[in-house]
């Protein structure tokens, strides 16, 4: 039996890891010309399956989708696609929350760092022929601050262990997580109120839910630390830009270090341009040669796991195959 499987789109030099997989079980891949609702379904109305990566994948596309049974993102959240209207479709959708842990808090250590210590500003000062030590101060010490990690999923798990090493305390607040994951990761689980007070530091790694939207807004910002830094290598609607840019033109937080923004890539104008204080990376958190590799196999290997009729590992509405639809 052979299968045809859509790509919505992709950031990858190719699709080599995905496509060795898919032919184990005959599958046919086939990248869509661009990542627009009109050539998406173009492939995808038809496709037994469908990969995405950034494109939205709309619940008026879910409708369009005559033999769907799964959508596979390459990543970690699935906030661009419509899970509401694929589960009532009968479409298993799943993700790859494991595949980046590490690139992803090695990239918070190394921006979180860059920050406090004024990296960026103070390189570019160098290269512009200017050797003053005084036009970094001041810095703080990093041992003995405090950490908040809003969200203490996979990811910010493994940032634990990495702040530890330079003497942090560590706080998470997370309301789905159990206290003894806390305990066991030698971490104080607080709430939101207490972390933002309290922590020298923020970084978030939280969901894009409503909840989280524009969670760290001009309030969230009032109660900070005035020597505080935020760091998102979450998703860019967790921080209102223009709240955090009003804040940093307040003096009400010391600085900002973003791997994620709202719009992306964002307009030329944003107000967190141009700024000494906030260092900008255009979402590459995740990246490394391995993880490439490691995403596509990953997020592959469910869509041939849904097809075969097996589970895959990571549904994000179980229900669907519970009920017996995603067969």
């Amino acid at each position: 039996m052979s299968y045809q499987v859509a790509v919505a789109d992709s950031v990858f030099p190719n699709l080599d890891p995905a496509r060795e997989v898919l032919s184990r079980v005959g599958a046919r891949l086939e990248l869509a010309s661009e990542p627009t609702s009109e050539a998406i379904l173009r492939l995808a109305r038809d496709a037994d399956a469908i990969l995405v990566t950034y494109a939205k994948i709309t619940g008026d596309m879910v409708r369009q989708l005559t033999k769907c049974r799964v959508i596979s993102r390459f990543g970690i959240g699935v906030d661009n696609v419509d899970i509401p209207e694929a589960t009532k479709k009968g479409i298993v959708v799943t993700k790859v929350p494991d595949y980046c842990i590490d690139e992803v808090s090695d990239h918070t250590m190394a921006l979180l760092l860059a920050v406090v210590r004024k990296i960026p500003f103070i390189n570019a000062q160098v290269h512009a022929g200017t050797w003053k030590m005084p036009n970094v101060v001041p810095i703080h010490r990093l041992r003995g601050s405090v950490l908040g990690l809003v969200g203490f999923g996979r990811i910010p798990q493994l940032v634990v262990p990495k702040a530890k090493a330079f003497g942090m305390k560590v706080i998470a607040f997370d309301p789905y997580v159990a206290r003894d994951v806390f305990a066991r990761a030698g971490v104080d689980g607080v709430d939101f109120p207490t972390l933002v007070t309290t922590s020298d530091y923020v970084s978030i790694h939280s969901p894009l839910v409503p909840e989280t939207r524009n969670l760290f807004n001009a309030d969230a910002f009032r109660q900070m630390k005035r020597t505080a830094y935020l760091v998102n290598t979450a998703r860019g609607p967790i921080v209102d830009e223009a709240a955090l840019a009003a804040a940093l033109d307040a003096g009400e937080i010391a600085g900002a270090a973003l791997d994620v923004m709202v719009q992306e890539p964002p307009p030329a104008g944003s107000p967190l341009f141009g700024r000494d204080n906030v260092i900008v990376t255009p979402h590459t958190s995740f990246y490394s040669e391995e993880s490439l590799v490691e995403l596509q196999t990953k997020a592959a290997q469910e869509v041939v796991a849904v097809l075969t009729g097996r589970p895959p590992r990571n549904p994000v509405n179980p229900e669907v195959l519970q009920s017996g639809r995603g067969k």
